[in-house]
């Protein structure tokens, strides 16, 4: 099981992805895409890669609008693997013109 991250770890973390935000025991992005298309788009290729990393975002579709929340439920709280997913879905979000 990950561990989670104290305070200090995870604001150290949260300057790296200036994007995201911390929501009490989660980290948070909204991106807009160009397109609802588009959106869905990067919710596929977000899909994918959560599943490829074994760890699943909380996803809110609101036509173009795609909020992201993670969390590692199992630990409780803020791990690393919340950060790896958060730089893979700028990542994606990027490739689709989404920010």
């Amino acid at each position: 099981m990950a561990e989670t991250l104290d305070d200090t770890a995870v604001a150290e973390r949260l300057r790296g992805l200036p994007a995201w935000a911390r929501d009490g025991d989660a980290i948070r992005r909204q991106v807009k895409a160009p397109s609802f298309l588009a959106g869905i788009d990067v919710v596929t290729d977000v899909a994918r890669a959560a599943e490829d990393a074994d760890h699943h975002p909380d996803i809110d579709i609101r036509w173009r609008t795609l909020t992201f929340t993670l969390s590692t439920h199992s630990a409780g709280g803020i791990t690393a693997k919340d950060f790896d997913l958060a730089g893979k879905i700028d990542e994606i979000a990027a490739r689709h013109g989404a920010g």
